[in-house]
């Protein structure tokens, strides 16, 4: 915490606040991750507030932080226990000092908060900030790309200008949290539903029907079964409009899937994907729905780009690629597929395939088995009677299906591999965590190879953009022994496959943090045997 006293005759804002350093994780992959990676909020996670990329008033609302990341062994640097629990304005400090509402979550060190002494002074210190002119000043005294929180206090402060300022924006008080992203924890979860401040009446008001391009997103995602985290929690701060929306969540809760996986073509006696989503998007919009507001819908999830001719090819086509780069390629609908595009593809819910105590595995097993098991006899009908076409989709199923049970099996290169659990308790098979995050779940689905087509992402539609290469940082030494973590004693992160696979270590530690190592069933269990009699694993190469 930094707080520098007035010069004499010259207010600085020290004077009416203090600005505090936040939480350095030290391993953010490892204890960081955005909230629709994880089903619930709470137990292992907290809400962890970070830097906002636009100016809006409830910015920055992206990530959890795992509770190990506060444990004595870890290697995060806690601060900013001052500030939790308490109401003020996070500024980013790298960039472009873009600011926003700070309401007592922790907060990561690339944001320093100010926290007003006088609660009072608040709506003042916002005004401030939102004007620009906490930059401007800021860059005077520092014009590097980045900013410590030591500089905040040192900025000349009007207290009476400001507190006019704030008395004429904010008659009615700050808002409280609101937002229409959905990549924020306080969305509100529906897709059309919308919150804006009232520039005349000073407060928060109910908005007309968004047609934006995040309706269609968000409509899916409802669709397999997905909830944002202000529907789980009755308790979250929010504005009354958006606790409004919430509420009016519930009417569509019924057009959520059972098991969380909708196929695009009708399978399984389950009606076409298309078809689903008009009838979910017909019952959120109400009387405003018709087909010129899907085709605003098209329109503005293509972007600069030509539209999708409907709805039919948004999602076969598009759908998840615009959702890998909605949500910072850490996406929560998957798409797979056999390749072909009249061929085999279904929307699954991450959450249900990483859920725990083998619900996961029984919800791939359900896709390769059931549904894709539904398209194989229908291709084989259709063969039989010399339907065309009938032959490649009947391959290119048989092909998702066999990739699917690789999967399963999770041998390399289809396997799961966590750097930070030691190797007895790597995953054996298809027994994703969620708590690992997005990036490490995905690789078994993008390291599978379709014979025709989609090689690129595996048996997904589209690859996101993620990467298994060395995060940045060391492990401690004393933290790791080489026969339970020996990937961090030389490991080979940027050698050979057939060197990346069942690595036991070398006789120096390095502390490198690789992610694409594999280690096949027969190691893992091994070493969960080893683990289990007491008896130390082999060491050395």
């Amino acid at each position: 915490m930094i707080s520098i006293r007035a010069g004499v005759g010259n207010a600085r804002l020290s004077v009416i606040a203090s600005a505090y350093q936040g939480i350095s994780t030290g391993d953010n992959p490892a204890t960081v991750v955005t909230h629709w990676e994880v089903p619930t909020i709470g137990g292992d996670w907290y809400l962890l507030q970070s830097s906002s990329s636009v100016t809006v008033p409830f910015g920055g609302r992206e990530n959890l932080i795992r509770n190990s990341a506060f444990l004595e062994n870890s290697t995060a640097t806690v601060r900013g226990q001052s500030a939790w629990k308490r109401n003020g304005v996070a500024v980013s400090r790298i960039g472009r000092l873009i600011p926003t509402r700070y309401t007592g979550e922790y907060f990561s060190n690339i944001i320093p908060v100010i926290i007003p002494h006088d609660k009072n002074d608040l709506p003042a210190v916002c005004c401030l900030c939102d004007s620009g002119e906490l930059e401007v000043d800021l860059r005077a005294l520092n014009p590097t790309i980045s900013i410590d929180n030591g500089y905040f206090g040192k900025i000349e402060y009007d207290s009476r200008h400001w507190r006019q300022v704030a008395a004429e924006k904010y008659p009615n008080g700050l808002p409280e949290p609101y937002t229409d992203d959905p990549a924020q924890w306080i969305f509100h979860g529906h897709p059309c539903g919308s919150v804006a401040w009232d520039d005349e009446a000073k407060r928060t008001a109910h908005g007309p029907p968004r047609t934006d391009a995040t309706v269609l997103q968000v409509a899916v995602a409802r669709l397999v079964g997905c909830r944002w985290p202000a529907e789980r929690d009755p308790d979250m701060r929010l504005a009354d409009e958006m606790r409004t929306w919430v509420e009016r969540c519930r009417a569509l809760d019924g057009f959520a899937d059972p098991d969380g996986i909708v196929c695009l073509p009708a399978v399984a006696g389950e009606p076409a994907a298309a078809d689903r989503l008009r009838r979910l998007l017909a019952a959120a919009y109400g009387p405003d729905w018709s087909a010129a507001v899907e085709r605003r819908l098209l329109a503005a999830a293509a972007g600069d780009a030509r539209p999708a001719d409907s709805l039919e090819a948004w999602l076969r086509d598009r759908f998840f690629a615009e959702h890998c780069r909605r949500f910072h390629h850490r996406p929560f609908v998957w798409h797979v597929w056999d390749g072909r595009r009249d061929g085999f593809s279904a929307l699954v819910n991450y959450h249900r395939l990483a859920a725990p105590d083998g619900a996961g595995r029984r919800t791939l097993e359900a896709l390769a088995y059931s549904y894709v098991g539904d398209w194989i006899a229908r291709q084989e009908a259709d063969q039989r009677d010399g339907t065309e076409g009938a032959d490649g989709r009947l391959a290119a199923a048989l092909d998702l299906r066999q990739q699917l049970e690789r999967i399963l099996e999770g041998e390399p290169p289809c396997d799961l591999f966590v750097r930070w659990k030691p190797l007895a308790e790597q995953p054996v098979g298809w027994t994703p965590d969620s708590n690992d995050g997005i990036r490490l779940n995905l690789r078994p689905f993008l390291s599978a190879e379709l014979a025709r087509g989609g090689r690129a992402g595996g048996v997904l539609r589209w690859k996101p953009n993620v990467a298994w290469g060395k995060d940045r940082g060391k492990e401690p030494a004393s933290l790791r022994p080489r026969d339970e973590f020996p990937w961090f004693w030389s490991g080979p992160g940027g050698g050979t496959v057939d060197e990346r696979t069942d690595f036991r270590g070398g006789q120096e530690f390095d502390g490198n943090r690789w992610n694409d190592l594999h280690y096949t069933n027969a190691v893992k269990r091994a070493a969960r045997a080893a683990a289990s009699s007491g008896v130390p694993g082999r060491e050395g190469p």
